[in-house]
């Protein structure tokens, strides 16, 4: 099985690139991403590789880093995730925001991809959010929180506040991130008001 795969650009297509190795071309599929980030023409590249092997084919998928194809496997995880899917959603997403979306359960960046839809997006976020906590940079209260709203466990207080700053036209998570940030410094018995006003410091700084 193909591991990786270490030549020279020789030339590329809608969605791959002909990687020269030792005299034999590999046709690599790959996102918009990895592709945008290849060198041009005769320079060098390599690229971590997935391999698909079926009874009429064998394709190989290529990626920038061991993180992204580990990004690529676990999407296919998700029940109507396919290759073609998972390639799209890295191409719209890098794996760190793709991490902290599914942290913060932000179902509409995931939905940004074209060929998700909201069924999908929603099966992203619920299949992978606790495989995920590893890979994403942002504050496990915040996730925490992000989960307690999404499932209607939030203090009212708190879903109020995250909604009241909704309607002032903030994104969820920017909303969800601002108030677990103005609940630990304001105080778990904070009111709404308050909770409100920390949140609105938060976003300012």
């Amino acid at each position: 099985m193909i591991g990786k795969l270490k030549g020279v650009i020789d030339s590329y297509g809608e969605e791959y690139v002909i990687l020269d190795v030792g005299g034999v071309g590999y046709q690599v599929h790959c996102s918009s991403g990895t592709l945008q980030a290849l060198p041009r023409t005769g320079e060098a590249a390599t690229l971590s590789i997935e391999t698909h092997v079926r009874e009429d084919q064998i394709k190989l998928f290529g990626f920038a880093t061991d993180l992204e194809r580990e990004w690529f496997r676990l999407l296919q995880t998700v029940q109507g995730v396919g290759a073609k899917v998972a390639l799209s959603v890295l191409g719209t997403l890098k794996p760190s925001e793709l991490a902290s979306a599914i942290a913060m359960r932000d179902k509409a960046a995931i939905s940004r991809t074209p060929g998700v839809g909201p069924k999908v997006a929603e099966r992203i976020v619920t299949e992978l959010k606790d495989k995920t906590p590893s890979f994403a940079s942002i504050d496990p209260a915040v996730a925490q929180l992000a989960g307690a709203l999404d499932d209607m466990r939030a203090p009212k207080p708190v879903a109020d506040a995250v909604s009241a700053l909704v309607n002032l036209g903030y994104g969820q998570p920017q909303a969800a991130a601002a108030i677990a940030a103005a609940s630990r410094s304001a105080g778990a018995d904070a009111d709404t008001a308050t909770l409100i006003r920390h949140g609105l410091k938060e976003l300012a700084k």
